[in-house]
C-alpha cells in the first residue's frame, strides 16, 4: 500500500464514523406517472439509531421524478413523516448529547437535506426523533416528530 494512502486510511475511517446512518429502502409507490424518466414517488426507509440499540425509524419522502429526477437533479419537495418506535431492548449510553443528527439525506443537489436529530427527554424517559427539512417554506422548516418512551422489552 503506498505511504499516501496509508496515512489517509485512518482519517477517512473517521470520517465515515462522523457521518449520520444512511438508511435502507422499504419500499416506495408512484404517486403520478411521467412519460420520461422516473416517475415521481413516495418512498419509505427505514433506519436504526446508530447510539441506541433497540430503536428504528421509518421516514416516507416525496421524490420528484421526470428527467430532472432521473438525473439527479431535481429538487424533491419537504413532504416527509416520521414514525419510530422500540424494536429490541433498548440500551441507553452512559452519555446521550442533548441533540443528536442520527440521519441525514440530500433532497436536491445543493443546500437541501432532510435531517433527522434524537433528543432526550429525561423526566419523561423517553427519546424524541425530530425530521427537519434544512430548506426553509415561509419562514418555518417542514418537520415531523416522533417519540419512543424507554420501556423494559421481553421481561429485560
Amino acid at each position: 500500500m503506498p505511504a499516501a494512502l496509508h496515512r489517509l486510511l485512518p482519517a477517512l475511517a473517521a470520517l465515515a464514523l462522523a457521518v449520520p446512518l444512511h438508511a435502507e429502502e422499504v419500499g416506495c409507490v408512484t404517486t403520478a406517472w411521467k412519460m420520461l424518466g422516473a416517475n415521481h414517488r413516495v418512498c419509505v426507509d427505514a433506519f436504526s439509531d446508530p447510539k441506541v440499540p433497540g430503536v428504528t425509524c421509518h421516514v416516507s419522502q416525496a421524490r420528484t421524478g421526470g428527467v430532472k429526477g432521473s438525473l439527479g437533479l431535481a429538487q424533491d419537495p419537504s413532504q416527509f413523516s416520521l414514525a419510530c418506535r422500540q424494536t429490541g431492548p433498548i440500551t441507553l449510553p452512559a452519555k446521550l448529547a442533548k441533540n443528536e443528527t442520527v440521519f441525514s439525506e440530500d433532497t436536491s443537489i445543493l443546500f437541501k437535506e432532510t435531517r433527522i436529530l434524537r433528543m432526550w427527554d429525561e423526566k419523561n424517559n423517553t427519546l424524541v426523533y425530530l425530521a427537519i427539512s434544512r430548506r426553509l417554506i415561509e419562514g418555518a422548516p417542514a418537520n415531523a416528530i416522533s417519540t419512543v418512551p424507554v420501556m423494559p422489552w421481553g421481561g429485560r
